[in-house]
């Protein structure tokens, strides 16, 4: 569980860095990163407060909860965009739909997922 929760923190740190310093990063990286560790970090929070499920079952639950985010993005009523226009409801639930996200959320979960398969669970053993 701690591998997990140590794997949410870095990836918020990681997010949130990209988007601080956009400056001193590729823009391969600036544009991409933020919400590739962000599915990133929703699979390690499946996989924290789900440890006993399967890697895959993580996956899947994270790939449907991010789309999720991502289409409700198409919702726009007027109390939805003003939590959106927040900083953490832009974090959270971002502020529009691009469909390019649903690739880059795949991206961050099949990372994570590695990450998870060979080098949290090979330490199980």
């Amino acid at each position: 569980m701690l591998k997990y929760t140590a794997a949410i923190i870095v990836t918020i740190v990681l997010g949130l860095s990209s988007r601080r310093f956009p400056n001193v990063l590729p823009d391969i990286i600036t544009v991409n990163a933020g919400d590739i560790l962000w599915a990133s970090m929703i699979y390690f929070g499946f996989r924290f407060i789900c440890t006993k499920r399967s890697l895959a079952w993580a996956a899947g639950w994270s790939a449907i909860f991010c789309f999720g985010i991502e289409f409700s993005q198409l919702y726009q009523a007027e109390w939805i965009v003003a939590v959106r226009s927040t900083v953490v409801g832009s974090l959270i639930l971002g502020r529009g739909f691009l469909a390019i996200d649903l690739a880059r959320y795949v991206i961050g979960i099949a990372a994570a997922w590695i990450v998870d398969k060979y080098a949290f669970q090979r330490s199980k053993r």
